[in-house]
């Protein structure tokens, strides 16, 4: 259908001149109300209600969705995947020059007197047929090691919390661009119409935690339209505010004052064809079958005990990581494009190994158990899984150090995250840091190859993938490009 059509002649010439201005700063800004409207026609011809755009997939995808578990605040990659057994040796000694090679540190460590080398505490084992070092931490984790491809070369730009998870969930350190998630639910849309395209869980973490603030832009759709905004689903009362009907009001009314509603609102559009009015118009009735669909969503009466027991003792509790992890797979059972699970609390400047343990047991056994639930069901081969956080932390220690206790800095030029499922190989180490893990020595990978690789899985080319916004074609891997690391697909 011509975008012209969603205009009346009447309306046009009722005010041609001002509005073609206002199209032109519009298209300028990146905002094109036409390519709005076109897709809102893909809809309708399709019986969609989240459509892929026009040639989505790019080609044949080996993953049909994500689910991205994000930990909040950078874990140590020392204390948890990067065994480096040599440093014992060289506890409390000072960190190289020759290794930190005058690379910036942050403030609060660059006043220290000295960096003294902080060798983890935690006993390593090697694990499955790969041999892949895992931390007695996460001895759940071990037991998957073959259905992983571990990273431990991951880079990033950012060196503070802010930024660097601005930038691990959107390509970008600047504020106001679209999410991974967005991103994705834009491109492929989903096959559910009962629930949202991309939904966010923030779930509870252990209350001595030092825990980084969640900004709603680690899930937002920034330039795109809002629609493709992620749907927080909350851990207590109502997952979804106001998803009730008031006492007094039926479904039947509802669906009335919904049809009113969308009249008012669909001859608003008409007259002045702004797309958002479409998306406010999609929003209200999603929040309708939302109404049916959530509660089913979190009705687990139906799992069985053994399902229950794998993800652990707090699975029934909602608001927790482990009820989080099965929510994810049960989204996804029902055709959910993109999940994540931002887990916070994971900044440990000072008293590591007590802190990290405890974020370890909130999210070791879900973890895995979800991994293992999607195999059993025959979805992990489709299904995307990604584990990590913003950055790595350092090798020194900040603060005061003993060989019990220790902080660490934040840490951007090599960490650890690991990919399973549609697409990545199982069992594989990829990437190798020094000897103090401050450096990569083979394979680095930038965060942008990581999300072009993560794309590239869902069948899309990163760098076709496009949206005009301030002049340029903005895409998720930069506008410089990105490459898809070739070694970890399957």
């Amino acid at each position: 259908m011509s975008c012209q059509a969603f205009l009346t002649r009447r309306s046009f010439f009722e005010g041609a001149g001002l509005k073609l201005g206002g199209l032109a700063l519009a298209t300028l800004a990146g905002r094109s109300a036409w390519s709005n409207a076109a897709e809102v026609s893909t809809s309708s011809a399709t019986g969609a209600v989240h459509p892929a755009l026009p040639g989505f997939p790019h080609f044949a995808p080996k993953a049909k969705r994500l689910i991205y578990l994000h930990m909040n605040g950078a874990p140590s990659q020392l204390d948890l995947f990067d065994y480096k057994p040599g440093l014992q040796k060289l506890f409390d000694t000072d960190l190289p020059d020759s290794i930190r090679k005058g690379q910036r540190i942050t403030t609060m460590t660059s006043g220290q007197a000295r960096l003294p080398v902080a060798p983890s505490k935690f006993a390593f084992r090697q694990c499955g047929a790969s041999g892949m070092w895992m931390s007695e931490l996460v001895p759940h984790l071990q037991g998957i090691a073959d259905e992983i491809t571990m990273i431990k070369t991951v880079r990033t730009d950012a060196i503070n919390h802010d930024p660097a998870c601005t930038f691990v969930m959107t390509g970008s350190e600047i504020p106001g661009k679209p999410s991974l998630g967005s991103w994705i639910s834009y491109g492929l849309g989903s096959e559910s119409s009962d629930l949202p395209a991309f939904v966010v869980f923030t779930p509870s973490f252990p209350k001595e935690s030092q825990a980084q603030a969640l900004f709603t832009r680690m899930w937002s759709s920034g330039f795109l339209p809002t629609k493709y905004d992620g749907v927080a689903l909350r851990g207590s009362g109502d997952p979804v505010l106001y998803v009730k009907n008031p006492p007094g009001v039926t479904r039947g009314d509802r669906r009335a004052m919904l049809d009113a509603l969308g009249n008012l609102n669909q001859r608003h559009f008409e007259r002045l064809a702004d797309p958002e009015t479409q998306t406010r118009i999609a929003q209200y009735e999603m929040a309708f079958r939302m109404q049916a669909s959530v509660p089913e969503l979190t009705d687990l009466r139906g799992e069985s005990e053994a399902t229950l027991s794998m993800y652990g003792p707090d699975v029934t509790t909602p608001g927790t990581y482990a009820h989080s992890a099965l929510l994810a797979r049960r989204l996804v059972e029902r055709g959910v494009r993109t999940v994540q699970i931002l887990h916070r609390g994971w900044d440990q400047h000072g008293t590591l190994p007590k802190l990290i343990a405890g974020q370890c047991r909130d999210v070791d056994q879900p973890t895995a158990a979800l991994i293992r639930d999607l195999k059993l069901r025959g979805m992990l081969e489709d299904t995307l899984v990604v584990f990590g956080g913003e950055f790595g932390r350092t090798v020194y220690s900040q603060g005061t150090l003993t060989r019990d206790n220790y902080g660490r800095d934040h840490h951007p030029k090599n960490f650890c995250m690991w990919m399973a499922g549609g697409g990545v190989k199982k069992g594989l180490i990829y990437g190798e840091t020094d000897d103090f893990s401050y450096n990569a020595v083979e394979n680095p990978v930038h965060l942008n190859d990581l999300n072009a690789t993560i794309l590239h899985c869902l069948g899309i080319d990163g760098d076709r993938f496009t949206f005009p916004f301030q002049g340029l074609e903005q895409r998720l891997v930069g506008v410089e490009g990105a490459k898809v690391v070739r070694d970890l697909l399957a």
